[in-house]
């Protein structure tokens, strides 16, 4: 029965392997204990880790947030440490992880989430914590006043949920959205239309490309016009396949990117290209800097990124000699059929970390859930074109003040930024979320590379045909570690299938083992008996 028992012992072995492989990377799912009560007579140092850019005003909300919390918590001491992007608190989290020197609070997205959770007991889940009756969200021992659960915006809370769970907190939302130089696409003949289609955009941008004899564009009377710039390739893949009802991926992580609709897409965008109509950040730079410069007609950019955009803007982010006065109009995205609607949901969340002690853990979470008060929702979200993620904040005399205020000055009420901020209030059934798992960053870096490389290609005259594009999906999966068999064809990954076929060989030899030892145990029996 030796034989017995090593077999059992690769079988068993075997199924640990086929499950961790068919999992896209084991998650542990770390239960946290929360205490009965905070310990508030114990000091607590905790770390928050934020994003930000150029905003000053940003930093100071984040500054008077933790002084006004260490006020009502004197025994928690927050101490925080700014990122210029989300990149790069990313890859320190991971850093991090494996010296469990992780931040106790972080600004982050789900995407990244999903990949410290990998193998990891690193991120605390939140459900729990919603519902305690005393910390939870509304809880009776907050000394701050928090929203209900049932106040956070549902869709955006949603964004947070991974297998099943909540591992983070919505921070503020943004969709994207078309800030147009209104003025150029009347004086090209156009009239805006009340929703914007993919048809009008790529008619009016090739319009844009025109010259006059000098070599001048037609439409601005300069040497540089870049008609139509998109910030963000991955959204505009995305976007573009939802709106297609064409696959990009399955909730379980299946990876559906790599088809025949995203190719009539790219050969779409290509014959634009050609035309000199379109353009990305990545290559040409911010579509607000060649918009206020009178350089481009359709820029398509965060919300939140609407207080660079116009020639009244308080972030433009060119000298003055060259800004350019023309009227802005802000827009939802293009739209294959406009009677549907279909804009992405994104913006930063809030996640904390497990550590050894529960009170630190419960500590990290009252800083974290001060972040949803209407005090911190609301001045934060006036400072770009985000809006807040609760009802509660949304529907504050404060919020609803700032919001009938649009355009009475160039700062706080700067128009384009209160009109970002309405489009997406006006919107927010239309939104929709990308599936979250572990790989999930990789793939949204996948769908831009694939609208990148096609815009570097049209621009240095290579030919982009079928065998192009057969290069470009198998290029793009295998530097993003995409399983491209797996997700054409429904079928496990090879190592999965290999694995399986081991598991149906090691029954068969252990029942064929049975089966002899049987025999012969039957054959000395009636041998002994004769």
């Amino acid at each position: 029965m030796k034989l017995v028992r090593k077999a059992f012992r690769l079988l068993l072995g075997l199924g640990v392997l086929l499950m961790l492989s068919g999992c896209h990377g084991a998650r542990v799912q770390n239960s946290f204990q929360i205490p009965e009560e905070f310990d508030t007579a114990k000091q607590y140092e905790i770390t928050f880790w934020a994003k930000n850019d150029t905003n000053v005003t940003q930093t100071r909300i984040y500054q008077k947030a933790i002084d006004d919390f260490q006020k009502l918590y004197p025994n928690i001491t927050v101490t925080m440490r700014l990122y210029t992007d989300y990149g790069r608190i990313y890859n320190d989290v991971i850093t991090n992880i494996s010296t469990n020197t992780t931040p106790n609070v972080c600004i982050t997205y789900p995407d990244h989430i999903a990949t410290y959770l990998t193998g990891s007991n690193s991120v605390v889940p939140l459900d729990g914590l919603f519902a305690d009756e005393k910390y939870g969200l509304g809880g009776s021992a907050l000394k701050f006043d928090s929203p209900s659960q049932d106040e956070v915006i549902p869709q955006f809370l949603e964004e947070c949920k991974i297998d099943g769970q909540h591992y983070a907190i919505p921070y503020m939302r943004s969709t994207e959205a078309c800030y147009v130089n209104k003025t150029y696409v009347e004086a090209l003949g156009y009239t805006l239309p009340d929703k914007l289609t993919w048809d009008f955009i790529w008619e009016v941008a090739d319009a844009a490309t025109e010259k006059n004899q000098d070599g001048t564009y037609k439409v601005n009377g300069q040497n540089v016009m870049i008609p139509f710039i998109y910030k963000s390739t991955d959204n505009m893949m995305i976007q573009m396949l939802r709106q297609k009802k064409a696959g990009y991926s399955t909730d379980d992580g299946q990876i559906l990117l790599f088809n025949d609709t995203a190719k009539e897409l790219l050969y779409t965008i290509a014959g634009h290209i050609k035309k000199g109509a379109f353009s990305t950040f990545k290559i040409s730079s911010y579509p607000a800097n060649f918009l206020n410069a009178g350089q481009c007609i359709f820029a398509i950019d965060s919300t939140a990124g609407a207080t660079w955009m116009g020639s009244d803007a308080p972030l433009v982010d060119i000298s003055e000699d060259k800004l350019v006065r023309f009227e802005t109009a802000v827009m939802p995205i293009p739209q294959f059929d406009p009677e549907d609607p279909c804009m992405i949901s994104q913006g930063p969340s809030v996640c904390i970390f497990n550590k050894d002690d529960p009170q630190e853990v419960l500590a990290s979470w009252l800083f974290a859930q001060y972040l949803l008060t209407n005090e911190v929702q609301t001045a934060y979200s006036e400072t770009e074109g985000y809006v807040p993620v609760t009802s509660k904040a949304q529907n504050s005399p404060e919020y609803q003040d700032y919001l009938s205020r649009m355009g009475e000055d160039n700062d706080v009420h700067y128009s384009v930024k209160i009109q970002a901020a309405k489009l997406l209030l006006e919107h927010a059934d239309d939104t929709f979320v990308t599936p979250v798992f572990n790989g999930s960053a990789s793939l949204r870096d996948a769908a831009g590379q694939l609208v990148e490389e096609v815009t570097k290609a049209v621009r240095r005259n290579k030919t982009v045909d079928d065998a192009f594009f057969e290069k470009l999906y198998a290029d793009t999966a295998s530097l993003y570690h995409l399983d491209q068999t797996a997700q054409e064809s429904g079928k496990l990954p090879a190592a999965s299938v290999a694995l399986l076929c081991s598991l149906a060989g090691a029954w068969v030899l252990i029942l064929a083992y049975v089966a002899v030892s049987a025999i012969r145990k039957k054959n000395r029996k009636e041998k002994d008996n004769k």
